[in-house]
């Protein structure tokens, strides 16, 4: 089965202008998720989608392929991330690749391990699902049993009607949230559904300390801390 990675990686970050370019302790940050494809071993292409030449020639000297420049309809900010992959994936199906499972890998989530991306591939190829997301539990107090809203009426109720049965914290149900680890989905997921998902999806659950989302300035200075070089 043909595995391929696509990285996405736009010019145009507001949180953090130049994010993919800009040096995180020492290093691009587009490098770390370069070195985490390297360290696999399981991919047979590794396509960059940007929009910048310089990001484009970064990638080159990085091992990744980057033949062409996304087109500027793909790379606006508000620009879904669906038609990006299906561009990148039809690019090499006509350049003669039989792509059978697509790995999506946003630079943004530097600290991934090259051990979460292949469990979630291995997890794909072994039973019959359509996708495997990566995820992180949420701490027991942010979960639906216990977050609250306020209603019309200015009335604080709970968010879900059955939290209000929920009065211990051992009783709260585990929820989770995608962190951005890694997707990986099948490409008839891709063509049937319109999803990266499809209607079965498998969780990867990964560990929280090995996860970050690079959004915003102190998104980068908190992972300089956790890198040990702020």
């Amino acid at each position: 089965m043909a595995v391929v990675a696509i990285v996405p990686a736009r010019a145009g970050s507001k949180g953090i202008p130049g994010k993919n370019v800009k040096r995180l302790c020492g290093k691009p940050l587009l490098a770390y998720t370069a070195e985490i494809i390297k360290d696999a071993g399981i991919f047979d292409r590794a396509l960059l989608s940007t929009d910048a030449e310089e990001i484009a020639a970064l990638g080159r000297t990085l091992g990744l392929e980057a033949p062409f420049l996304r087109p500027k309809e793909l790379a606006r900010d508000d620009a879904p991330m669906l038609p990006v992959i299906e561009h990148a994936v039809a690019w090499l199906e006509k350049d003669g690749t039989k792509v059978d499972i697509v790995v999506l890998l946003q630079p943004t989530q530097p600290f991934r391990r090259a051990a979460d991306v292949v469990a979630a591939v291995d997890r794909l190829k072994q039973e019959p699902c359509d996708s495997v997301v990566s995820v992180v539990p949420l701490p027991s107090q942010l979960c639906p049993d216990y977050v609250m809203r306020i209603d019309e009426d200015g009335r604080l109720v709970h968010f879900l009607p059955e939290g209000a049965k929920v009065t211990r914290r051992q009783d709260v149900r585990p929820a989770y949230i995608r962190d951005g680890t890694v997707y990986a989905f099948r490409a008839t997921t891709l063509r049937k559904y319109r999803s990266i998902y499809g209607p079965l999806c498998r969780p990867l659950i990964v560990d929280p300390q090995c996860s970050v989302n690079l959004d915003t300035e102190e998104d980068w200075r908190d992972a300089e801390r956790r890198l040990g070089c702020a």
